[in-house]
């Protein structure tokens, strides 16, 4: 027995230390998945380390938070903040100043081979999403057939899911559409992203909404290149909603358009999401000062503010042919 004591006293003191060391793994562990490959820790987990550190964010918390991917930049600030919005062929990233976005909701923007998206954390829908369409782009070979619907995996969970939109009744309303990036393989597929989408009316996204998509590829084709700025219009305090994951869904739908080929023009739409008939398109129209008041986004900041002015106050579709 006199043996055995002492035995017992290592063997016990031999596991208090393993425990100690493998709690210390994994502390480190814990710190290389939240630092990035320089040492900075990343956006998402700057939380974990506050004072409350052993707290797991709220899905609220999550939701809250936003940034660009490509700088890293908080867009949780108040007030009205520039988005630069770019699009990036090959190697080359340029910028389109025309399609800078100013206010809103808080967004994390998503930078598309077609198309920029400021993505809303807490509706799980694009806030807006932004392109240039181009007389290059408005066709192509790249065409929708086989093209499968697909969850975005860059951003954070919750985020919307096919299962979402099963049983609602809603269609997944494309934002920016199949019909403008038949140009491009990549740009056809990223179309399909759940972040390019909203729960819309089937009636209106087969119908009047799909005949201004194919205005403006005519409107791309006759004047070389247009600039489109569309997303959803939420009014309500307590929207509905589709699926286990509470995705928004929009009372209206938004669309601006601007041309600077000859004399600068813009005009903007409005569509209610549902249809109960057909309209003329021109029962749609609106200024861009009235879907700017709307939404509270300032679009084509860029144009001098004489020209920005007077085309975003004057809507008339006859100038477009």
């Amino acid at each position: 027995m006199r043996k055995i004591i002492p035995f017992l006293t290592f063997l016990a003191l031999w596991c208090v230390m393993a425990c100690s060391q493998k709690r210390e793994q994994a502390m480190q562990d814990d710190v290389a998945v939240v630092e990035r490959s320089d040492g900075s820790p990343t956006v998402d987990d700057e939380r974990y380390q506050s004072e409350d550190s052993d707290r797991q964010p709220s899905i609220d918390e999550e939701r809250e938070l936003s940034y660009d991917d490509d700088t890293d930049i908080d867009y949780r600030h108040e007030g009205r903040h520039p988005i630069e919005v770019r699009h990036v062929e090959d190697n080359a990233p340029s910028v389109t100043d025309l399609l800078a976005v100013k206010g809103g909701q808080s967004g994390r923007v998503l930078h598309r081979k077609g198309y920029t998206a400021s993505y809303n954390t807490a509706w799980l829908i694009p806030n807006w999403v932004a392109w240039c369409l181009t007389r290059d782009h408005a066709t192509g070979p790249y065409k929708r057939q086989g093209m499968a619907y697909h969850e975005d995996t860059e951003v954070a969970t919750p985020r919307a899911t096919l299962d979402d939109y099963k049983g609602s009744h809603y269609s997944r309303g494309h934002m920016c559409p199949s019909g403008d990036n038949k140009w491009d393989a990549k740009a056809q597929d990223q179309s399909f992203l759940l972040t390019n989408m909203c729960p819309q009316d089937r009636t209106l996204n087969g119908g009047d909404w799909n005949e201004l998509e194919m205005r403006c590829r005519r409107w791309a084709e006759r004047y070389g290149e247009v600039y489109i700025v569309a997303g959803p219009i939420v009014s309500k305090s307590n929207p509905e909603t589709i699926g286990r994951n509470h995705v928004v869904v929009p009372d209206k739908f938004f669309k601006v358009v601007l041309c600077t080929e000859g004399t600068p023009r813009a005009l903007g739409f409005i569509y209610e999401n549902r249809q109960d008939h057909h309209k003329k398109m021109r029962e749609y129209v609106v200024s861009v000062d009235e879907v700017e008041s709307i939404t509270g986004l300032d679009f084509f900041a860029a144009l001098p503010d004489d020209v920005e002015q007077r085309i975003e106050k004057h809507a008339n579709l006859d100038e477009w042919k």
